[in-house]
């Protein structure tokens, strides 16, 4: 196992991973930016190091800095959390030339998976559902008569991106023509590349996604599924396991396939395969994320697999049949809700002072998050305050509970989109688990 792992990331998932660190024994060192001097978790670690101003660029997204740092406290693995670079190829290279260890997969699953049109040929080749969809598209190639092989309505997506940046509609040709324009400018900006390919835009699709864990020696497993369908700007707010309204059988055949499919190509540590379920039942294929997701702990809560923990120990070199348990059982219902430092009726960011923010405090609700009273939500990152994760033995009573804690939690100072979350988690749909990507915008907006 790892003597001492540096930290390459901030807020919620720095100070989750560290906990896995404390428990295992393992040192700790977490660099944090100006901006960030007051994180809570920072008094946790073994070693601090500011790394530079408040802009990622200038800290958590310099390469440079970050490696200077590996060499400097003497870490043997280095963990990236999720975002910023978790799913850079180069920057994980970087860190093995070092002699560290990168905690995640290897680097040419990192590249393979990170460019969505490659990823798709890759599990099509290997048996797995695919929808429609183009190859990349050049600024010479007709987009039009590709749109119309698919049929519209389609949806841009860049081909290096995620986290639905750049994710445009179109439902005729004069809308993706300006659609194309706009989508790959926010590729660039927000990727560093601007591919950008079509696929058949899925109406009220519901987005399913299956926890696997491979190791070093040729195993994957599946770890079930989780439902990521309630959103807002094609990012998750609400996920839940396991999927609600969805056979057992029809999902665990397919986790089986997924790990399978994992497995024949040789993926060797954490992921999340994600897929788009139409509403005739079928499942088709979206991606592969190679890291540790934000929404992990349902996960957790419904199998009992610290999932950290067991990133870890793959990333050491153990074998999954020492770090998983033999049977593995969904026990019970787990629902996250993603409370965010933002309007709750715009979704706008609301930056400011945390005048007050006293999350709730009950034995069945666990609450991650990297902020605490009086610090500053700044305009840098992304305006999560916190995640807050419910377990029930049934879904009814997870829902319940959720929105109680939510309820129960104090925050002064900035917006909150508790309101919205809480609507959300009360409306009649969610509450008959007819969930779907639009949800979020029919509920608030009625």
């Amino acid at each position: 196992m790892f003597q001492k792992v540096l930290i390459a990331n901030r807020g919620a998932v720095a100070a989750r991973i560290l906990r896995s660190l404390r428990a295992m024994g393992v040192k700790s060192a977490v660099v944090y930016s100006e901006a960030d001097a007051e994180c809570p978790y920072l008094e946790e670690a073994d070693e601090t190091f500011e790394i530079g101003p408040g802009s990622p660029r200038e800290s958590y997204l310099n390469q440079d800095i970050l490696i200077e740092t590996l060499q400097k406290c003497g870490a043997d693995g280095l963990h990236p959390g999720y975002g910023f670079l978790a799913e850079n190829a180069d920057f994980a290279d970087r860190v093995q030339s070092t002699g560290a260890t990168f905690i995640g997969p290897s680097s040419k699953w990192i590249s393979a998976m990170g460019h969505k049109t490659r990823a798709r040929d890759l599990v099509a080749q290997h048996g797995m559902t695919v929808g429609g969809g183009s190859s990349v598209l050049t600024p010479d190639d007709d987009a039009a008569a590709e749109a119309a092989k698919l049929g519209y309505p389609v949806l841009i997506k860049p081909a290096a991106g995620g986290g639905g940046i750049g994710m445009l509609p179109a439902r005729n040709d004069e809308e993706l023509e300006k659609a194309l324009k706009r989508a790959r400018s926010m590729a660039e900006r927000g990727f560093g590349n601007a591919d950008v390919y079509l696929e058949r835009l899925v109406e009220k699709p519901r987005h399913v996604e299956f926890q696997i864990l491979g190791d070093q020696h040729g195993g994957v497993r599946h770890l079930f599924e989780r439902d990521c369908s309630v959103q807002r700007r094609h990012q998750k707010v609400i996920e839940e396991a396991p999927a609600p309204g969805v056979a057992r059988d029809t999902l665990d055949a397919l986790a089986t396939e997924i790990a399978e499919t994992l497995q024949s190509l040789g993926y060797d540590n954490i992921g999340t395969v994600e897929m788009l379920m139409g509403q005739d039942g079928g499942f088709n294929f979206l991606e592969v994320n190679t890291r540790l997701q934000v929404e992990h702990g349902v996960t957790e809560e419904v199998t009992g697999v610290d999932l950290v923990k067991a990133q870890l120990q793959s990333a050491a070199g153990e074998a999954l049949a020492d770090i998983l348990p033999a049977d593995i059982a969904i026990k019970g219902h787990a629902i996250q809700a993603r409370v965010y430092a933002e309007d709750p009726k715009t979704f706008f960011p609301s930056p400011g002072p945390l005048e007050t923010f006293r999350p709730p405090v009950e034995s069945s609700v666990r609450v991650d998050s990297g902020y605490k009273e009086g610090q500053d939500v700044t305009p840098f990152y992304d305006p999560m305050l916190a995640k807050v994760i419910a377990r029930a033995d049934t879904r009814d009573a997870a829902i319940a509970k959720l929105v109680e804690a939510l309820e129960a939690f104090e925050i002064r100072g900035v917006k909150s989109n508790i309101p919205a979350l809480v609507t959300l988690l009360q409306s009649e749909a969610f509450r008959a688990g007819d969930v779907h990507t639009g949800l979020t915008q029919s509920v608030i907006s009625s």
